[in-house]
């Protein structure tokens, strides 16, 4: 909304801001062990790319079903509650997983709560910030991390409370728990979100670029191939772990998750900036940044296997995370009519989740056959750099 010329803060994208921080506090407290926690299980490389990406193609087919009904009923706050809510209780289910398929099946139920909240959740933000959606959707992202920094702190504290040398697993399954009782609490500031009251619409469901305008057509596709390149970030974790196998292993442990930090610290930094920038100089301009700083934050996990290296790729991946994350849902929101906004941003996260699954198999399978992994890390910079390659060639229709 507007005061004069002024933009002001939406009171809803405030409390959403809330509600994804306290729920980012318990995702991050997992997202850090997570990979280690299947791998202590007897999970390998391969069923991490498997669950990592199933996480995101799962999630996705929801966030279409769940922007087509947000539209055809008028009524976005209720999915969002249900979408939270479910999520609470598969991280719950999650905490007493004792073999790698248990964590294959809750983990990626638990993503279908943020597939039914998501498309729902960026219209009311996208309709409560119309004159700055950017902005809008920077700020969410900057609670949503600062929840990741102090779930990733928190977990890192944890490990020296709970961590036992010989029982690993114990130390995983407690703090996951501990995290699903803060997802339960995230839920209590949804209560207190306004949505704009619309008349029910007369939709069909249809998964389909040919009923988006051009422009939004055309990045969706560029989008939806950059995807195939930015594979589950659990591989990034996996890689600092290994390279810091000749440590202790709680050792190894805390300086992985002090690097998680690390990435959430920039990614907090920046996503308020790149999200303000975005508004001023265009979204195309920060997006194609965006995607080449993968490309190079790639390259060097190809190469790099000591902790000051990581030290600046860890900040890098943050980075790219700013430019991108808020950024692409504004941009699809800025293409698309009011009446069918949550339905273009859920046909948006399908196309961009369903490549998630091929793109963290594909880097699995690579992890296994290359001796430093590296060739997982030079397929998403070479895969990085064909969108970007893509989005210059359509630029002029942006």
């Amino acid at each position: 909304m507007k005061n004069g010329n002024k933009v002001t803060l939406s009171t809803n994208v405030l409390l959403l801001g809330i509600v994804s921080f306290l729920n980012d506090v318990s995702s991050e407290m997992i997202h850090p062990i997570l990979p280690l926690f299947v791998i202590a299980v007897g999970g390998t490389g391969l069923i991490v790319g498997l669950i990592g990406g199933l996480q995101e193609s799962i999630a996705s087919i929801f966030e279409v079903f769940s922007g087509y009904w947000s539209d055809r009923l008028g009524q976005r706050k209720i999915l969002v509650f249900g979408g939270y809510f479910s999520s609470s209780c598969f991280k719950s289910l999650l905490a007493f997983s004792g073999i790698w398929q248990h964590i294959l099946l809750f983990a990626s139920f638990e993503r279908v709560g943020k597939g039914v909240r998501t498309a729902p959740r960026d219209a009311i933000i996208a309709d409560s910030m119309p004159d700055a959606r950017g902005r809008g959707f920077g700020i969410h992202r900057a609670f949503d991390t600062l929840g990741a920094i102090c779930g990733s702190i928190i977990v890192l504290l944890l490990l020296y409370v709970l961590f036992r040398e010989h029982d690993p697993l114990a130390f995983y399954q407690q703090a996951i728990l501990i995290a699903a009782v803060i997802a339960f609490v995230s839920l209590l500031p949804l209560y207190l979100v306004q949505e704009t009251k619309r008349a029910p619409q007369e939709l069909r469901l249809q998964v389909s670029l040919r009923r988006l305008h051009k422009p939004l057509r055309l990045f969706i596709t560029v989008a939806t191939i950059f995807a195939l390149a930015n594979f589950t970030y659990m591989f990034f974790i996996l890689k600092a772990m290994e390279s810091f196998a000749v440590s202790g292993h709680m050792e190894s442990i805390a300086l992985t998750i002090s690097l998680y930090v690390l990435f959430n610290v920039f990614y907090a930094l920046f996503a308020l900036p790149f999200g303000t920038l975005s508004d001023r100089i265009g979204k195309r301009y920060v997006l194609i940044g965006g995607y080449l700083l993968f490309s190079v934050t790639c390259i060097g996990f190809a190469f790099s296997e000591s902790l000051p290296a990581f030290l600046v790729l860890f900040p890098l991946y943050g980075l790219f995370y700013a430019m991108i994350e808020g950024n692409q849902r504004a941009f699809v929101s800025d293409w698309s009519i009011m009446e069918l906004r949550a339905t273009a941003l859920g046909t948006f996260h399908t196309m961009i989740g369903l490549a998630k699954l091929p793109a963290s198999l594909i880097a699995g399978f690579l992890w296994a056959i290359s001796p430093a992994h590296e060739f997982t890390f030079l397929f998403g910079s070479a895969v990085s750099i064909l969108a970007v390659l893509l989005f210059l060639y359509y630029g002029k229709y942006f």
